[in-house]
């Protein structure tokens, strides 16, 4: 008797999709931000972003946790979202940003229970803020109302831009802070006019005066012109303590407030792709001092106490904590063990604690906090437990060598069944920046349904190309005048280390990436026929076209070093565009509507060249969004499009759509 196992083959199939989360449970997934811990390490305040379908928007509340005993509550249950937690220096309250009114504005609340009380209600909404030493006062950064006349050329004329002259200036503004207050304080203007847009800004040590970094104006085509100014709070004069050719930002003062550290590129031309490093300059004025020469990564500057700076920075697919004495130049890491993922450092008064997000291989992010001085972390927060109903892919670190020698790591991921007989097919998913990065702990899907990928039997990699961060400044230059190109190499030379280890199936290999990596997908597009498939999301086809329309030229300059009308054979070399003749690989676009940084110039030159040269192609243009599609609609339809796309070209599988 012949049997018919369809039916037991779907139920096979059904039973391990239902293992693993569908595109809505993982876009509906929480994740958690921004711990602030309490000055006297009691509490930690941090925030918990879930999605709401209803309302289409990723929405944040602040939470609560006990260092002690672990207990967590929520503080905010408001509409839209609760966001940024700042601890009074007291400890006693705590101040935070709600879009609860449609503007973003400050909110304070008793930790220990009570209503959130406004503190403002400014005509533009509050972009971020800070408590004074002494707690009496906030300042915080906005963008200034349009003036009176701007608002009468409005009525006359509607709503116009003069390019390069309609800027938004953000400037500081203070108002006092009183628990016996009736109504809400004036805020008064610190800084203002049209001579600088306020960046960063951090308090002396006495409260006297604050340090900021500013740009001529906020274009980020001028982001090279941020320098580090000092506000003398009592009578709001200002004066420009660090002027180096490219951005300088961040500052922070020494304990006793004779320093200020700060980010400079130390005048790097090339501030793309060069370390960002830690300096300090008297706070009087003076020439500055690089501090974290030996640190081959950008280091990001998080505060000064008597121990020294801490700074946190990548170290490969890894993230740290270090302390840097200012006086010998040497750094000490502080975190461990050594694949830890670890971010977003607050600290106690007494820098004794410090909390933070960590990560491990194969484990989702959560809320910690350990004692400094004798690391040992102690995990929170439970959003690993969102994995228990499935099972979930297997991350692990991987390198090969490039076609020029270079060494090159990646994260391959692996179905939960995967057995190493066998050959899958293999999916490249290619991350932006250039200087992203990829690391192997868990998180929820977004873009690429990459556990759907594995669930379908497929290996998926996530190369760390040349020009990642965490591998130095050197590795980070690796594709500079070499776009795409060398990009290529990374990527095929990884899928081929792959198929001579005999896990991949070579007939089934596709790719896909969003930003830089969807130029890379696009040169793959056309470049190679090596794949089946690829996605382009918000990817770049013509370095030209880009160059000409994008909110930040110098990126384009720098990496090419050249123009298009100095140097057009390099615009021409790493351009997809360049090699559509030879385009032969089924491809699909995805691109915001208003997408600044990488205008939608570059999907619909793509798309039409593809067209022309009868390459199967579809384009899927999300209305109302810019670079990143930032709501849960839009993105499962994001994943599910992709899901189709390599479904059909890669898993052969009929699809109707």
């Amino acid at each position: 008797m012949k049997l018919n196992l369809l039916p037991l083959f779907c139920l096979v199939g059904a039973m391990a999709f239902a293992q693993t989360p569908s595109i809505q449970q993982s876009i509906s997934m929480k994740s958690v931000g921004s711990p602030k811990i309490s000055p006297d390490g009691r509490w930690v305040a941090y925030t918990v972003t879930e999605t709401n379908w209803e309302e289409n928007a990723y929405e944040t509340e602040i939470w609560l946790a006990n260092t002690a005993t672990g207990e967590k509550y929520p503080l905010t249950n408001s509409k839209k979202s609760n966001s940024s937690p700042v601890w009074s220096p007291d400890g006693k309250t705590l101040a935070f940003l709600s879009t609860r009114d449609d503007k973003s504005q400050i909110y304070v609340i008793h930790p220990q229970g009570g209503e959130a009380k406004a503190l403002t209600k400014f005509e533009t909404g509050v972009s971020y803020f800070d408590f004074s030493p002494n707690g009496k006062s906030i300042v915080f950064a906005t963008t200034v109302p349009d003036s009176k006349a701007f608002k009468e050329r409005v009525e006359k004329y509607s709503d116009y831009e003069v390019v390069q002259q309609d800027y938004k200036m953000t400037h500081l503004y203070i108002l006092p802070v009183s628990d016996t207050a009736t109504k809400l304080p004036t805020p008064k203007a610190l800084t203002k006019g049209t001579d600088f847009s306020v960046g960063s800004f951090s308090f002396s040590p006495d409260g006297t005066k604050i340090a900021f970094d500013a740009t001529k104006n906020p274009d980020l085509i001028n982001s090279h012109t941020a320098d580090i100014y000092a506000l003398t709070l009592a009578d709001t004069t200002t004066r420009k303590i660090v002027s180096m050719k490219g951005p300088d930002n961040n500052p922070v003062w020494s304990p006793d407030g004779q320093q200020i550290a700060f980010v400079t590129a130390n005048e790097d031309e090339f501030f793309f792709y060069a370390n960002r490093l830690i300096a300090s300059v008297p706070s009087e004025g003076g020439t500055p001092t690089v501090l974290s020469q030996s640190f081959d990564e950008n280091a990001g500057l998080l505060d000064w106490s008597t121990e020294g700076i801490w700074f946190s920075g990548l170290q490969k697919t890894t993230s740290h904590l270090f302390l840097l004495n200012p006086s010998t130049k040497k750094f000490t890491k502080i975190t461990q063990p050594d694949n830890i993922i670890a971010n977003q450092f607050s600290f106690t008064k007494d820098f004794k604690q410090t909390a933070f997000v960590m990560a491990s291989p194969n484990q989702m992010g959560e809320i910690a906090v350990s004692a400094i001085p004798s690391f040992a972390p102690k995990i929170l927060t439970q959003m690993g437990d969102q994995l228990k109903p499935y099972k979930t892919a297997t991350r692990e670190v991987v390198s090969w060598k490039s076609r020029d020698g270079a060494t090159i790591e990646g994260v391959l991921i692996k179905p939960a069944n995967y057995d190493p007989a066998k050959k899958y097919p293999l999916l490249v998913v290619i991350h932006g920046g250039p200087t992203g990065i990829d690391m192997p702990s868990i998180t929820a899907d977004r873009y690429y349904p990459i556990e759907l990928f594995a669930a379908k039997g497929a290996l998926v990699l996530r190369p760390n190309y040349r020009g990642s961060a965490g591998y130095g400044k050197a590795f980070r230059a690796l594709n500079v005048r070499n776009l795409g190109v060398g990009d290529y190499d990374d990527v095929i030379s990884g899928v081929d280390f792959l198929i001579g280890k005999g896990m991949v199936d070579k007939e089934k290999v596709g790719a896909m990436g969003w930003s830089q990596g969807g130029y890379i997908s696009a040169f793959i597009t056309t470049f190679s026929d090596r794949f089946k498939a690829t996605s382009v999301g918000a990817g770049i086809s013509n370095w030209a076209t880009y160059y000409q329309n994008t909110d930040i030229t110098p990126f384009t300059r720098q990496y090419l070093k050249g123009t298009p009308w100095n140097d057009p054979e390099i615009y021409k070399k790493t351009s997809p565009i360049s090699y559509i003749k030879t385009a032969k690989t089924p491809t699909l676009i995805q691109h915001g509507e208003l997408d600044r940084r990488v205008p939608i110039a570059n999907a619909y030159e793509l798309r039409l060249a593809l067209e022309d040269n009868n390459v199967p192609v579809k384009m899927v243009v999300y209305k109302g969004f810019g670079h990143g599609i930032t709501k849960p609609k839009q993105m499962r339809q994001v994943m599910e499009e992709n899901l189709q796309w390599f479904g059909k070209w890669v898993f052969g599988e009929d699809v109707n759509r």
